[in-house]
């Protein structure tokens, strides 16, 4: 029997979709409320447009949808209670708009539509009204695959857009377009192409949005630099940070000074290790561990506090249950989360006081990692890099950025490293990454063979070097670089990364280790089309394809 449906991310059961139970641990009892909140969100969406033509302030709408919408993501949140509170606020926030448009003078009618109208109370439950409104209930299957494609992409928006607000930098316009898109997503006149100009449009807001977290975070922190990163441990007590909010890493690290308490990063919040302003704090180790899906083994041989910032949450191992510490859109039932006070700052002192009872940090390797190059390091090697790519030293550049996940399947991407000519470099980003940064693959004239640009959402600093490098080649066209995309993905940040991507008219991208389950037949074939987009296949075939 169907008790949910999601198939939002790589690990889709047998590549359809998730109906019993998340194979990333979520219960169907919170995906059915995810759905429901997303609706709703919908519906949110078009009464805050209805505002702006009523001119009246939208009020805490923009950022509430912004921020749900980053809650739903893979691994992010598998609280029930917070969906739950999630669904209680949009429907007071869109009754408080209702009133606001109603009261402005101007006249304007409210849609009938049950994602404006329905009470959320009676006799349907939340449960009940979730299994009306979620993925299946669009029976037109590109219809479908196009809505939530555009509706997953919205969602790896939202969570580049959510780090850039707490950095203090935003972009009205970005909201107005994620209104549009979600309102698109509930218009049943709406035809497949429309649908299908409005997920390209996705990708440039992508652009955008990563263009403007890049601002904040370089503004704030300085441009990341090339780094050797230690993976090894210290003596003392250790607090662990995952995920990806840059703020909670500077808090974190001005909280524990002085404690005789050291930081590590896990996963994707190794590059903070390459900003100058964390370079000043001596406790702040280096990284420990590697991708996300590995924390259940990890987190037990760290031994102290575990502070998750964001999504790529494994279900919690009591090994370190009482250890793990939430925060921001991140949530698990039993462990404690940490929400900002009046000032808007953190108090992270129960970590801390959590880490003095606890043992350092097992070591599990040692050495180190090389990273940094987000777009500002790579121009400032600029004249070498391109003096490589004349003299023939350089034959071709690899964009291998995206996730890592456990499937086996994943192997290919280390045996693909593996076997790349020693003439070829990598260019990488997000926790895909982990597959072949520790490997020893050398360098070309002493520039090394794989190139970190950071975070998932550094991707954009990979558009950035191949536009400059168009434009040093005095090129026409971004596919005339000898630069080739095999991207891996897991989420829906990975999404908007591939959006962004075709926006930008980058074709012939390999994508795996599969392609996602929400591309229908017919989605799937106007992508290869007009984008040549393909999965992987076996990694002899695929360097003959990208090298032949």
């Amino acid at each position: 029997m169907t008790k949910m449906f999601c198939y939002q991310c790589q690990e889709a059961l047998k590549g359809k979709g998730c109906d019993i139970r998340g194979v990333c641990g979520k219960s169907p009892e919170v995906s059915n409320l995810q759905d429901l909140l997303v609706y709703l969100l919908k519906g949110l969406a078009l009464l805050s447009q209805k505002a702006r033509i009523a001119e009246v302030d939208p009020g805490g709408a923009p950022r509430f949808i912004t921020e749900s919408l980053f809650a739903t993501i893979t691994n992010a949140n598998f609280s029930e209670d917070d969906f739950v509170k999630g669904i209680d606020k949009a429907l007071e926030l869109r009754e408080e708009l209702k009133n606001k448009i109603q009261d402005s003078g101007r006249n304007l009618s409210i849609p009938d539509h049950d994602a404006l109208n329905w009470k959320g109370s009676g006799t349907e439950s939340f449960q009940e009204k979730a299994g009306k409104v979620g993925v299946l209930r669009t029976e037109k299957e590109d219809i479908r695959s196009l809505r939530e494609l555009l509706t997953y992409g919205l969602k790896g928006i939202s969570a580049y857009l959510t780090h850039a607000r707490v950095l203090g930098r935003d972009n009205p316009e970005i909201s107005r377009f994620m209104e549009k898109a979600l309102v698109a997503t509930i218009d049943e006149s709406i035809s497949s192409e429309k649908l299908t100009s409005l997920v390209l449009e996705c990708g440039e807001y992508g652009v955008k949005t990563m263009d403007l977290l890049d601002k904040a975070n370089t503004e704030a922190y300085g441009n990341p630099e090339l780094t050797r990163v230690n993976i090894g441990t210290g003596s003392n007590p250790g607090i662990l940070i995952s995920g990806h909010d840059l703020k909670d890493m500077e808090e974190l690290l001005e909280q524990t000074q002085e404690t005789g308490i050291d930081v590590y990063t896990h996963s994707e919040m190794l590059p903070a290790n390459y900003y100058p302003a964390f370079k000043k704090y001596d406790h702040f180790i280096g990284n420990y561990g590697n991708a996300w899906w590995e924390q259940g083994k990890e987190f037990k041989s760290f031994n102290g506090p575990i502070l998750m910032t964001t999504n790529c949450i494994t279900p919690v191992k009591k090994d370190y249950k009482d250890r793990l510490f939430t925060t921001g859109v991140a949530g698990y039932p039993g462990c404690e989360h940490i929400e900002p006070g009046p000032d808007g700052q953190k108090d992270f002192s129960p970590l801390i006081a959590r880490a003095r009872e606890c043992n350092p940090p097992e070591e599990i390797e040692t050495g180190e990692i090389v990273g940094g190059f987000a777009h500002g390091q790579v121009m400032a090697l600029a004249d070498k890099v391109v003096e490589a790519v004349k003299s023939g030293a350089i034959r071709q550049f690899f964009v291998m950025a995206g996730c890592d996940g456990r499937m086996k399947s994943r192997d290919y991407y280390t045996e693909f490293a593996q076997k790349l000519p020693r003439d070829t470099v990598i260019l990488t980003a997000g926790c895909a990454k982990y597959r072949y940064n520790k490997l020893r693959l050398g360098d070309i004239d002493g520039i090394p063979r794989v190139l970190d640009a950071g975070q998932c959402n550094d991707s954009y600093s990979l558009v950035v070097i191949a536009q400059k490098l168009k434009e040093v080649f005095e090129l026409n066209d971004i596919n005339e670089l000898p630069v080739s995309y095999n991207i891996a993905w897991y989420e829906q940040k990975a999404v908007i990364v591939l959006l962004a991507l075709l926006s930008l008219g980058v074709r012939n991208i390999k994508l795996g280790p599969s392609l996602p389950a929400f591309f229908s037949p017919g989605v799937g074939r106007v992508l290869q089309e007009k984008f040549g987009l393909n999965t992987i296949g076996n990694v002899e075939e695929d360097l003959e394809y990208f090298l032949g």
